[in-house]
């Protein structure tokens, strides 16, 4: 069987790749039970004997599965697919169904034009929605960027990829203990950038770094490597997003200037707040 028609769990047929991750692929699919398109994400073969790893990607299932709402891709099914090598060993595939959405990464749109300010701001206020729920559900998604963002063909949002989301009770675990630090450096916040506990508000500052590069067309910091970057998260001032596109108000930067303080007591406190002052 090729590998377009490979069937997972002897439901789900495999098509083609539509995204590479860190740790996993993702490929359009057909669940043949229920006639109808998924995604689905399979961990990479060179990983999947990986305990830590597969941790990863069955606490991305149980974390994205609490999340129902739809500003957030839906999680269908998870699972383990066992196949047999060559030597009739055993070979895991953790995997993980999802709903399929049709249209763009939000890193996408950015590459190809410029956001109006009405844009910026809309698609922000869904990426707060999301974080409102999943937060008041006990999960920090911790890797808020354009990547993991979808623009939908209703230019709606839908935030993606809780893989490295973990229940704020279990948050007693810092960066700094993970196999590497997680989430992309262009939208760390400053407890990411040193190693420490993450809260709510992590998630703030990276959603106040999205909307910063929304507004200004480029990130409030940059730097010739994820070092550079996270030193000037922890210890520079971002410039005002209106030095960059005059057409952004003082209100506006305040806002974002807000959402992106060094200290998280700074910030706005909750997801719902942050919304509530951006669209006001």
């Amino acid at each position: 069987m090729s590998e377009q028609k490979r069937l997972i769990a002897n439901r789900y047929e495999l098509g083609n790749l539509i995204g590479r991750g860190g740790m996993a692929d993702v490929y359009e699919g057909i669940d043949t039970r229920l006639s109808r398109t998924v995604a689905i994400k399979l961990l990479k073969s060179d990983l999947a004997n990986d305990p830590s790893f597969e941790d990863r990607f069955r606490q991305e299932a149980q974390a994205s599965a609490r999340m129902a709402h739809p500003t957030i891709v839906r999680v269908y099914d998870a699972g383990e697919d066992i196949e047999l090598d060559s030597r009739g060993n055993q070979v895991k595939h953790p995997f993980i169904v999802m709903e399929y959405v049709r249209g763009k990464l939000l890193r996408d749109i950015l590459h190809e034009r410029r956001l109006s300010i009405e844009e910026a701001v809309n698609y922000a206020s869904g990426v707060l929605t999301a974080l409102e729920f999943s937060h008041k559900a006990g999960v920090i998604h911790r890797d808020i960027k354009s990547a993991n963002i979808m623009i939908t063909e209703n230019d709606q949002v839908k935030v993606m990829d809780f893989g490295i989301a973990r229940a704020i009770s279990d948050s007693s675990a810092t960066m700094a203990n993970t196999v590497g630090i997680m989430g992309t450096a262009q939208y760390f916040s400053p407890e990411q950038a040193k190693g420490e506990n993450v809260d709510a508000r992590t998630d703030l500052y990276s959603t106040g770094v999205l909307l910063y590069e929304m507004l200004a067309g480029r990130a409030p910091f940059k730097g010739e490597s994820a070092v550079s970057i996270a030193y000037q998260h922890v210890s520079e001032a971002p410039d005002a997003p209106s030095t960059h596109n005059n057409l952004i108000t003082a209100e506006l930067d305040q806002v974002v200037l807000h959402a992106l303080a060094k200290d998280r007591n700074d910030r706005y406190p909750s997801a719902e707040e942050f919304r509530d002052h951006l669209i006001a």
